[in-house]
């Protein structure tokens, strides 16, 4: 996997810290500063910065932050220094909280973990909010969509990388009994086995399944199922088949067409920097045939938003 931040080399958070706290005192505030150390910065180097700003310079650097940017740069040079696993669960949060729930982001996060990294969020997100997350999953969406999200939050999928044949092929024949294979579907089955089977079995029964049915699961899934659920299915199946893949496609449909998303392009590009965010590179131009930096330079970005999130790509 290719990230696109790494630990800068010959770090000194002291350095950092007091070249920040100069940008932003007194009138005016030297973005491009900002934006040179924080996306060149791991996020245990900021952490380190954030913690050097409380300890040493009685200050909190999120709050400096927020008094100094604004808008969707605001946006992102916060998502670069609060914790990984912190900001999404605050964008989980931020979907379901108010008037009607956002069932793209939830599905996105969630079913694009695997059951040590949702522990992590379900553990952060009781210590952030005072409640359960899976509590407030149920309480926000409904159907086989609340059953599917419910079971991978609860961590009932299989953590191991252990894969077998049969049972693949035997699971590849129930799910063409519950759905092509019958006169309507038992669509709970699919969620069953998608939520509970990790990765690398699933990647198996995806394989049996075209040789049982003569279809790919995805062309099954599309042709039993609808809604929401069936856009969180896909999403499980096209995330295991190429993680990079999924997450252009994402940044794809967030830039495209009018308007764009610009809390998915921030969440994306952030949540993915030290993981995968250069594979993603890769895919998008292979995919759209045009490299990620140039559809996000010739798009509806602008200013100093545009600049931080081509830094992060590099």
């Amino acid at each position: 996997m290719q990230p696109t931040i790494t630990p800068f080399p010959g770090f000194s958070v002291a350095n950092d810290a007091t070249a920040l706290r100069e940008a932003m005192k007194g009138l005016g505030t030297d973005e491009d500063i900002i934006i040179d150390i924080l996306t060149s910065r791991c996020n245990s180097q900021r952490q380190q910065i954030a913690k050097f700003f409380k300890d040493e310079l009685g200050r909190d650097l999120i709050d400096d932050l927020k008094s100094e940017l604004g808008g969707h740069f605001e946006d992102v040079i916060v998502a670069l220094v609060l914790p990984p696993d912190e900001y999404l669960c605050k964008q989980l949060h931020k979907a379901m909280e108010g008037m009607g729930t956002n069932e793209d982001t939830l599905i996105e996060i969630i079913c694009s973990k695997t059951n040590s990294e949702m522990q992590q969020l379900v553990d952060t997100y009781e210590r952030m909010y005072e409640r359960p997350l899976t509590e407030h999953l149920c309480s926000e969406t409904g159907g086989n969509l609340r059953r599917l999200l419910t079971l991978i939050s609860t961590g009932t999928r299989d953590d191991s990388k252990a894969t077998n044949r049969n049972e693949a092929r035997e699971k590849a024949e129930a799910l063409y009994a519950d759905g092509e294979g019958r006169f309507g579907t038992h669509e709970s089955t699919f969620g069953s086995v998608l939520a509970h089977e990790n990765f690398k079995q699933l990647q198996l029964i995806f394989e049996e399944y075209k040789d049982v049915s003569g279809n790919t699961i995805e062309q099954a899934l599309n042709h039993e199922l609808s809604g929401d659920y069936l856009e969180a299915l896909l999403a499980i199946v096209e995330y295991i088949q190429s993680p990079p893949a999924y997450f252009a496609a994402r940044l794809y449909k967030a830039m495209h067409g009018l308007g764009t998303d610009d809390t998915s392009l921030i969440r994306i590009i952030v949540s993915r920097s030290e993981i995968d965010l250069g594979d993603i590179k890769d895919e998008f131009e292979r995919l759209y045939n045009k490299t990620l930096s140039s559809y996000i330079d010739q798009g509806e970005t602008t200013g100093d938003y545009k600049k931080a999130l081509l830094a992060i790509i590099k």
